[in-house]
């Protein structure tokens, strides 16, 4: 039986490169993981093992970090951006390029107020610790006319202690879930946006304070949505997104429901009254969904955000 060659794409991935900027005594990081995948006109090489039209993918790993140096990295969104242009440009048979971007984010590490002078350090500017438990992430797709770039983030942890009820759902005789009027609600947010930039013509977005205004506006809906269930709240942190953000057409949520279950206290004489819980790890409700801006189409893969 005759067979065909389906989609298919090569690259590098996951290659790790950190930029130091020495601003005189102050320095500053960026810390990137970095996958390259591109397609064209790659049949030969599955059909005959001809490599005339492959690009090493050691050369796009040298391509990251020789950019990193030429470029420096503005915001992983920009960094993306010129490498997705660079392999679309200067290779005539790669016709489309695909780069997935983890940033890992640092801070800068307070000395104390009397500094370190004995060990030879007046103002320590170059020391830093890792900064939360969240990984920002972006992809950038460029096919020589169109940009598409979905940003985001994942391991994102956010409790609520008290505002929030789940009751009234359907019961039947499997049922053994008592109803809440009264709960923990947390979850650890995957979420990623689509930005409404896909051609040099228009204004680019600036990268950093949308991710940040995007994460606040994301965060401040997470707190002051008095929630009946997750679904409402993922719901309430996408709108709060599209509302505020007109650079951005449309958000997709993955969001376990980290459980916190009431222990019986009742063997030892004692009441719980919401105030001892067990925080159970799995099995645990996924709740996931896509926020839109009206007259928008849905383009974030529904499984890119998954867990």
């Amino acid at each position: 039986m005759p067979t065909i060659l389906g989609q298919n794409q090569y690259g590098k991935a996951e290659n790790r490169v950190v930029k130091i900027t020495r601003d005189g005594d102050t320095h500053h990081i960026k810390d990137l993981n970095v996958s390259v995948a591109l397609s064209g006109d790659m049949d030969d090489v599955h059909y005959s093992g001809s490599n005339a039209n492959v690009l090493p993918t050691d050369t796009t790993k040298n391509t990251v970090y020789a950019f990193a140096k030429e470029y420096g990295i503005e915001s992983a969104e920009q960094f993306g951006i010129h490498l997705a242009r660079w392999f679309v440009n200067s290779q005539e048979p790669i016709h489309r390029a695909r780069i997935r971007i983890e940033e890992y984010a640092w801070e800068r590490i307070a000395t104390s107020d009397a500094n370190s002078k004995f060990i030879g350090s007046d103002e320590v500017k170059h020391s830093f610790v890792r900064k939360g438990q969240e990984t920002r992430v972006t992809q950038i797709t460029y096919d020589g006319q169109n940009w598409e770039v979905i940003s985001g983030l994942k391991d994102l942890i956010v409790m609520n202690s008290t505002n929030s009820e789940f009751w009234g759902y359907v019961k039947d005789k499997y049922t053994t879930l008592q109803e809440a009027y009264d709960r923990i609600l947390a979850t650890q947010v995957s979420g990623r946006w689509r930005f409404n930039w896909t051609d040099d013509e228009q204004r680019m977005p600036n990268w950093e304070k949308s991710y940040e205004a995007t994460r606040k506006h994301m965060l401040e809906a997470f707190a002051e949505t008095y929630s009946l269930s997750l679904q409402q709240t993922l719901y309430q942190m996408g709108s709060r997104i599209i509302n505020h953000r007109s650079e951005i057409d449309e958000v997709r949520f993955s969001l376990p429901n980290k459980h916190h279950f009431l222990v019986d206290l009742e063997p030892f004489g004692l009441k719980n009254d919401n105030e001892v819980y067990f925080a159970a790890d799995r099995p645990y409700g996924l709740i996931e969904a896509t926020i839109l801006r009206d007259g928008a189409d849905a383009r974030i893969p529904v499984d890119m955000t998954n867990l």
